[in-house]
């Protein structure tokens, strides 16, 4: 589905290292995360912005995203902006539609139509505990709406009860209820090293990546510089 204000766009190097090229009518806009532009065309003129204003902004920080946003919009004519994600990781594309919202995990929002509306979303409690951070990011509005990840992506449909470890989720519907808990009990998650996961309820669509950081970050830890005595 597209609206009127739909951007041409183009995905480069998926999934590994996902890189996304825009392609811009004139007066045509675009809202990207900071430091996320790789490469644009002359004519087009950035402008930024404090999102939400500055309490918007520190929650935006607290969530693992930039205070700011900035957006691209093409003059006296058409232009290219190439855009490139921080992680090493798949990008993908969804259109948000009018009374929808998308929830986004922290650090996965890439850019968006500038009629989308980003505003942090206090997680509760419960997802400090999960280690995914204090606040999601909330999507609304109508329009174009870019997301990244760490790895590839895979859609999963739930149609009623799905658990996701929540170090994979990357985005999911507001069609979906969830409730973070320890998988089988405390006592078992921290004897299998599974942790928490996310249990969503209802009929919607996630996404997840195809890897996680903390492995990974373990992974890398016997292979650290190590300072000689």
């Amino acid at each position: 589905m597209q609206t009127k204000d739909s951007v041409q766009y183009e995905f480069l190097s998926k999934p590994d290292y996902g890189f996304l090229k825009v392609q811009l009518k004139r007066d045509q806009a675009i809202s990207v995360e900071a430091s996320a532009m790789a490469s644009m065309d002359t004519n087009i003129v950035m402008t930024t912005k404090m999102k939400g204003g500055i309490l918007g902004g520190l929650k935006r920080t607290f969530a693992g995203e930039s205070m700011f946003i900035n957006t691209f919009t093409a003059q006296e004519g058409p232009g290219e902006i190439c855009i490139a994600p921080g992680a090493p990781g798949d990008v993908e594309h969804y259109t948000l539609e009018q009374g929808k919202n998308l929830y986004l995990q922290s650090s996965t929002y890439l850019a968006s139509s500038p009629s989308i509306n980003v505003e942090s979303k206090w997680g509760g409690w419960k997802g400090f505990f999960s280690g995914t951070g204090l606040f999601l990011i909330k999507l609304s509005g109508v329009g174009d709406v870019f997301f990244n990840a760490y790895g590839g992506i895979i859609e999963i449909p739930v149609e009623n009860d799905y658990i996701i470890d929540t170090g994979y989720i990357v985005a999911f519907e507001d069609t979906l209820q969830y409730n973070v808990k320890f998988l089988g009990g405390l006592k078992t998650s921290l004897l299998g090293g599974e942790g928490l996961v996310c249990q969503f309820n209802g009929k919607g669509r996630v996404w997840i990546q195809t890897r996680k950081v903390a492995p990974f970050a373990w992974w890398l830890w016997p292979f650290r510089p190590k300072k000689s005595n």
